[in-house]
């Protein structure tokens, strides 16, 4: 597996666990960022959604799909922008931005295995 596509795998294993965890204990997570707890099932299908992009992230790593590592930078990098946007509008805790930092830290890792391939 080439550096760029371990970035890749390694975030897509990350997307996995994050689903794995919404879709099992999801008012754990929101009461860790300060949202209310629910039970409406708005969260496990968020969830969900998270998982099946942990596919995706997983399949174009093991397929060494360049083009696809390219895109997920850009879609990565652009959560930090949502997240505190959402935070400065009042929507959110600015702990949430934890989770576009994150995000951001996996597209700098994966430009920057890209350059060195």
């Amino acid at each position: 597996m080439s550096k760029p596509a371990r970035t890749v795998f390694c975030f897509g294993v990350y997307l996995g666990l994050l689903g794995a965890w919404v879709v099992s204990f999801p008012n754990s997570l929101l009461t860790t960022f300060g949202f209310p707890t629910t039970n409406e099932v708005w969260i496990r299908m968020l969830g969900a959604l998270v998982l099946v992009l942990s596919f995706f992230y997983i399949q174009f790593a093991r397929k060494e799909m360049k083009d696809a590592f390219h895109l997920t930078v850009y879609g990565r990098s652009a959560m930090l922008i949502f997240y505190a946007t959402f935070v400065w509008r009042g929507y959110v805790a600015p702990a949430i931005i934890l989770f576009g930092l994150v995000d951001l830290i996996g597209a700098l890792w994966t430009v920057v295995a890209l350059r060195s391939d």
